[in-house]
């Protein structure tokens, strides 16, 4: 046990003796030593929780539990509010501030955390799979992935698993979060959540990846995660290596220069040897290569004052490489001066070279002056530029890269002449940034009055040559809201012309953003792989620039303004040769950026009509056609509400459950494209900003549309996610065939495995996504299409159903064209008299009853009624079956007595032929015949006479008698030598 008093005598103090540090402790028969704890490494200090009058005190706890005992008193600490300033951290042994030492930082009141070479303590990396296996476990699938750290940044994990980075903190006074990060790809969904309070709070970064159509997805870098309110900080925080902090109380370390290298926690950097190079933070330098013609790139120069330029060669910067060495190649000569080329459209040539946009109300090819239009035109404002000498004053390039910091201050292109192409950049998975702002966009005066949904357009001729897996973007940011991906391109693609329409009015601004390769290197090897830009044009700019004049709509010659331009209604166009608004014939549309002449007015497809404003072709839900002189006629109006198909459910290869979600609107709606998918995973908060859909920048409005949606239940998800949105078809060509058969569907019969005896199919083709014209996409190159055929199914009324082939679950085999089938009752044509049939009763009583009854199988609907049942007055013996009874009879009379004279004949020779023989057989017998017959060509010497002729009734009489020999008949026989027997 405890001894009551220490074995040594104490100190005059009263303090124990230093000399014998130790306390016995006797416990029956063993002895356990536990030094005290009198050194200040024995144990460290913190702070209790703070009490409800905000006091706190600090304690002391030994490193290692057990190892020393007699710990100092606790003390009363600081208030909880307090803190140090940034530079100082707070010295708990004096709970003073002190300044932070050379090679040290310290926030005071926060944490910052900006090295990325291990996952800092505290931060835990969890990643999970919401989609429970078929016996309700979890799936193992995600167990390897995670967040990344590479160094300067932490990379997300690429699949779809859902990784969360978790951080708890403990703020004493309100805070605030701030971090750095890369958001390059919307096809995968990230998240930072963070209720700030004083207390405890949990902050997570998640990320889940949306694979759905095989693309690994690029992640989500996260760098510099600085924490505010913490109340103090008990410590510095080391430079990290290739940083270095040269001055006690700073707030922050600098990276080291090019060419120097650093430590962690250093005061200064290191310049490395003449052989060896460094890029800007790093912790070590490396052997420079010789140079190869990847270290350097061509430029060409500003127009000079005589309006000359020259190409030149310029080292790319860093340079890194080693021009004095074996196999290094040299820098290229500069080339011969040359004309500058002429200045863009819509601008002019000073005397000192520069290009000047002209004034308001003129316009120049660029290679003359400013002219001021005709009476009768108008400018036709816009941007075009195909000459790049100087790069124009509202567009700006940059370079970015959230793991690269050298990146920052390079141009991410260069102007070179005839085209503008990717500069060098720092590294080969830079991001090359080239941006172009429109303020906005203003229709000619003579389209003013349009309503069509085409306020401008952007076309622009590109062509890449990469030899690794490059990428270009082409995006758009409206009202500074949000940067949205219209389309991207990867790897090599020949040259080729890209459009995009602006259906809203709005200020943008239309990025182009190339990159190499998405994986991190340290060594450059694509930097010969390039983006060729060509020109860029853009239509009804506001406050653009004219290239040239258009023809405008004027005023009649007795208004006072006769020769001012004015805008033509909705649907007119202008007539070429007075100049007047003429409105477009039925059934045809108006393109959007031409009106002059009456071609501006296009036909409609077959089965379709334009609207009002002539804006935009569609189905009214009727349609009627002539084939075999017969007319069938339908009514869809039935099945002009938004039709929804879901597709699925389809799993990714870790088994993501996705459905494919389509979007219908067939007709009506005066034309209006009604069917609308929006994106929700970069913006969850896009419906907050207004009722209207227009005003979302990830949705998409079109007559048939095609949205990816992850299901909320099971993925943790607050609610589903909607991503990969796109049209499917924005013009209606129209209704194009008509197929009414007896046998199976013959159009894509490979697709739909659906047989019926009779049916009626109409085929309608609302085609072409993008614009008007075919447009190439990045995976497409005439546009998506989609075909739709609409069955005859009575079976199936009303709405009906939409299926798309069995052979391409996803509704296309090549991503292409869409192929659907939607059965109804309401797609049958309308009902005619070919389609049924009358039916007449027996007669009864001398009245006849007509029925009417419909074809089997019916396939019409509405239209023509069955007709009432009729009867009509009748015979019970008709006409014609009297004549029949009639003609019977007397064809049996006359066969019995056709029959009786053949009979007849045929008993007379019989009874020659026996007289014969009986004669042959007397004493006066005649030669015996040898036939009964004659032969050919000989003529009867004999010939039978009877000596007179008896009745018919005698005849009768002496055949039924003449076996008995009642009675005989005289014949008389003629021979050649007049002899005559006459038998009795």
């Amino acid at each position: 046990m405890l001894r009551d008093k220490p074995p040594w005598p104490p100190k005059q103090d009263g303090h124990p003796s230093l000399l014998m540090p130790f306390l016995l402790c006797v416990s029956c028969s063993n002895m356990t030593t536990v030094r005290l704890c009198i050194f200040q490494t024995d144990y460290y200090y913190e702070y209790t929780e703070c009490d409800s009058v905000g006091s706190r005190w600090r304690v002391a706890i030994p490193h290692i539990l057990g190892t020393c005992s007699a710990l100092p008193t606790p003390t009363r600490g600081t208030d909880c509010s307090f803190s140090c300033a940034v530079g100082e951290f707070l010295e708990m042994s004096a709970q003073q501030c002190t300044p932070c030492a050379a090679g040290s930082y310290s926030l005071g009141s926060g944490v910052r955390f900006d090295q990325w070479d291990t996952i800092p303590a505290g931060f835990t990396s969890l990643a999970t799979y919401m989609d429970p296996g078929p016996s309700g476990e979890e799936s193992q699938a995600c167990n390897s992935s995670s967040w990344t750290p590479q160094g300067v940044y932490l990379e997300s994990s690429r699949d779809e698993c859902t990784v969360s980075l978790v951080y708890a903190v403990h703020l004493e006074q309100q805070g605030s979060v701030s971090f750095s990060y890369q958001y390059p790809d919307n096809n995968i969904f990230f998240e930072f959540y963070v209720n700030l309070k004083s207390g405890t709070n949990i902050l997570y970064w998640r990320t889940t990846g949306i694979l759905v159509g095989g693309k690994m997805v690029k992640p989500v870098l996260l760098r510099n995660i600085q924490i505010e309110g913490v109340a103090y900080t008990s410590e510095c925080f080391p430079c990290r290596p290739g940083w270095f902090s040269s001055s006690p109380g700073s707030s922050s370390c600098q990276p080291c220069p090019r060419n120097t290298s650093s430590n962690k926690g250093a005061a200064s950097c290191t310049s490395c040897p003449d052989t060896q190079y460094s890029h800007e933070g790093w912790s070590q330098c490396k052997e420079r290569p010789p140079c190869s013609e990847k270290d350097y790139f061509q430029i060409h120069t500003a127009c000079d004052s005589e309006g000359k330029t020259q190409v030149m060669y310029r080292w790319v910067e860093p340079r890194i490489c080693e021009e004095n060495v074996t196999g290094a190649v040299a820098l290229p000569p500069t080339g011969e001066r040359e004309a500058c080329p002429p200045c863009n459209p819509g601008y002019y040539n000073t005397n000192d070279s520069t290009c000047f946009p002209c004034p308001p109300g003129t316009h120049s090819d660029g290679t003359s002056v400013c002219e001021e239009c005709p009476a009768g035109t108008e400018p036709v404002l816009g941007y075009e530029y195909k000459w790049w000498n100087v790069l124009p004053s509202n567009m700006k390039t940059s370079c970015f890269n959230v793991g690269n910091s050298k990146c920052d201050d390079m141009n991410g292109w260069e102007v070179a002449g005839d085209h503008i192409r990717s500069g060098a950049g720092g590294s080969d998975n830079d991001y090359l940034i080239l941006n172009l702002h429109v303020p906005g966009f203003k229709l000619p005066t003579s389209l003013a009055g349009m309503t069509g949904t085409e306020f401008g357009r952007i076309t622009f001729v590109f062509e890449t040559m990469c030899s690794a897996d490059c990428e270009l973007y082409f995006m758009m940011d409206v009202n500074r809201k949000s940067t949205t991906v219209v389309e991207s391109w990867e790897g090599s693609k020949e040259r080729q012309s890209y459009t995009h329409i602006m259906t809203r009015n709005a200020s943008v601004s239309y990025t182009w953003a190339f990159q190499r390769t998405n994986q991190a290197q340290d060594v450059r090897r694509y930097i010969s792989d390039v983006v060729i830009l060509y020109s860029v044009s853009v239509t009804n700019v506001q406050d653009g620039v004219a290239s040239a004049c258009r023809a405008c709509a004027l005023l009649s010659q007795s208004s006072q303004r006769s020769g001012s331009c004015i805008p033509c209604p909705a649907g007119f166009y202008i007539d070429r040769d007075t100049n007047r608004c003429q409105e477009c014939p039925p059934n045809t549309y108006l393109s959007g950026h031409h009106t002059y002449g009456e071609d501006a007015c296009l036909p409609c497809g077959p089965g379709s009509k334009s609207n009002k404003e002539h804006s935009r072709c569609y189905s009214d839900c009727s349609f009627s056609h002539t084939e075999h002189n017969r007319t069938l006629t339908f009514d869809l109006s039935s099945l002009s509400p938004v039709a929804s198909l879901t597709i699925g459910p389809s799993f990714t290869s870790k088994g993501t459950k996705y459905l494919h979600v389509f979007n219908v609107s067939l007709c009506g709606h005066q034309g209006k494209m009604a069917a609308v998918c929006t994106d929700n995973v970069t913006d969850l908060a896009n419906k907050d900003m207004g009722s209207d859909s227009t005003q979302f920048v990830n949705s998409v409005d079109s007559f048939i549309c095609q949205s990816t949606i992850i299901p909320a239940d099971g993925r943790g998800f607050r609610m589903a996610l909607a991503s990969q949105s796109i049209s499917l078809a924005d013009t209606f060509l129209g209704e194009i065939a008509i197929e009414y058969t007896m046998y199976t569907l013959d159009l894509k019969s490979d697709l739909f495995s659906i047989i019926s005896f009779e049916s009626c199919f109409l085929h309608l083709f609302p085609s072409l996504s993008q614009e008007r014209q075919w447009t190439a996409t990045g995976s497409c190159e005439r546009g998506r299409s989609a075909v739709m055929t609409i069955r005859c199914n009575p079976e199936k009324m009303d709405h009906g159903q939409l299926t798309v082939p069995s052979a391409c679950p996803a509704g296309t085999c090549d991503g292409c064209t869409f192929h659907f089938l939607w059965e109804s009752g309401s797609a049958c044509p309308h009902c005619t008299q070919d389609d049924y049939h009358q039916i007449e009763g027996a007669c009864k009583g001398g009245v006849q009853v007509t029925l009417s009854v419909w074809n089997e199988p019916k396939l019409c609907t509405k239209g023509m009624s069955l007709p009432a049942k009729s009867s009509a007055p009748c015979e019970a013996i008709a006409l014609w079956l009297k004549v029949g009874v009639g003609g019977g009879a007397f064809l049996a009379v006359l066969l019995v007595s056709l029959t009786f004279y053949f009979w007849k004949k045929n008993k007379r020779l019989e009874y020659k032929y026996s007289r014969l023989v009986m004669s042959a057989n007397k004493e006066c017998e005649l030669p015996v015949a040898d036939s009964c017959a004659l032969a050919e060509g000989e003529e009867p010497e004999d010939d039978v006479v009877y000596s007179h002729k008896p009745s018919l009734l005698g005849k009768l009489r002496a055949i039924a008698n003449k076996r008995e020999g009642d009675s005989s008949e005289s014949v008389q026989l003629k021979s050649s030598q007049s002899e005559r027997w006459v038998w009795g």
